[in-house]
């Protein structure tokens, strides 16, 4: 890369919170789809006439997301989405961080550097005064706890298409969910096996939410039951019985200390026949980097906002940390035609 255009390189990761804002502005104002709609370009005052945005409003973000490559200048003075434009307009996965990004990280990224430093999440206390946001999950304003929720399962629900004939290829009769947040997979999972029961383990607020959604579905409730636990309190016990242990996009909530501990807590009553899967979004598993971006960006949420101790893994650190806990990987299940995913499927030793 030659100077001047590692500088300017370097100018766009400076100025990256104002071009952010720009564009969400812009999207939110509905300037990104009138530049999308036109097929000749469009000037300031005709973007201005088509979203009842002043011609000053339209002029700063517009030539701010000129200057960062999102809409082109076809002619002088008119312009257009660019391809990257098109793409933070359209694609689900691009809308789905930037509201994430937005409504749940921004203000709390401010407090990265005290969050590192202290090692607990200190960007937390823009939304309450908690020791992680799982505490106030459900306290979360509205919008904000929207943007979170589609986050968790823009990627994890295009996952279970492909996960569960693999969880259901020795037919468990009972599966114990570990973190199963708002009970999707436990509602996927009853559907798909009519016989199988499930029980959810989690912390009383997620509970709530995965109750109030089973409830209104007559055909599978009866095979869904709940216990509340805390898997961080040394006293708390996760029970014998299960033919398969389930954890999805959970492991990555905790540190990799607290991530043996839980391990351990299977392994002390599970039986030598049952099943551990553990559902994750590996950094060394991406096929595409738009992906791994993403996971690592991921990683500085946990840092600042979520517990201040935890990250996205690779696999090689996940597999570390469960020989570590006296247990074996026997298998492994990359996702990666349909979703991020890779399933580690392990057993006791």
């Amino acid at each position: 890369m030659k100077a001047i255009s590692a500088l300017y390189e370097a100018q766009k990761i400076i100025f990256s919170p104002f071009i952010f804002q720009a564009v969400y502005s812009m999207s939110e104002l509905g300037i990104l789809d009138a530049l999308n709609n036109s097929k000749s370009g469009l000037s300031f005052v005709e973007i201005s006439e088509q979203t009842n945005v002043s011609k000053y409003g339209v002029t700063v973000l517009v030539e701010m997301a000129e200057s960062a490559g999102i809409v082109d200048e076809i002619a002088p003075g008119k312009f257009l989405l660019s391809k990257i434009g098109y793409f933070i307009l359209r694609d689900e996965m691009t809308q789905v961080n930037m509201k994430f990004t937005q409504d749940v990280c921004y203000n709390g990224l401010f407090f990265l550097k005290d969050a590192i430093t202290d090692g607990s999440p200190k960007g937390l206390k823009v939304f309450g005064d908690w020791k992680t946001v799982y505490e106030g999950l459900s306290k979360l304003p509205t919008e904000v706890k929207k943007s979170w929720f589609d986050f968790d399962h823009f990627y994890s629900d295009n996952s279970f298409s492909d996960a569960l004939p693999i969880i259901f290829k020795n037919r468990p009769k009972l599966i114990f969910d570990i973190g199963g947040n708002t009970g999707k997979w436990a509602i996927a999972s009853t559907n798909f096996d009519s016989d199988v029961q499930v029980k959810i383990f989690d912390l009383p607020g997620q509970l709530s939410v995965a109750k109030a959604t089973i409830e209104k579905n007559d055909t599978i409730k009866n095979r869904i039951s709940f216990q509340e636990i805390d898997v961080l309190n040394p006293t708390s016990v996760i029970p014998g019985g299960a033919d398969v242990y389930w954890m999805s996009q959970f492991l990555d909530c905790f540190s990799e200390y607290e991530i043996e501990s839980i391990l351990l807590k299977i392994k002390a009553n599970a039986s030598p026949n049952s099943t551990i899967y553990i559902m994750e979004t590996f950094l060394d598993n991406q096929v595409f980097p738009a992906a791994k971006l993403s996971l690592a960006a991921t990683s500085l949420y946990f840092t600042a906002i979520a517990n201040g101790n935890s990250r996205m893994y690779s696999s090689r650190t996940l597999k570390y940390i469960i020989e570590k806990a006296g247990l074996k990987c026997i298998n492994e299940y990359n996702l990666h035609q349909d979703s991020f995913h890779t399933i580690l499927e392990v057993k006791l030793v």
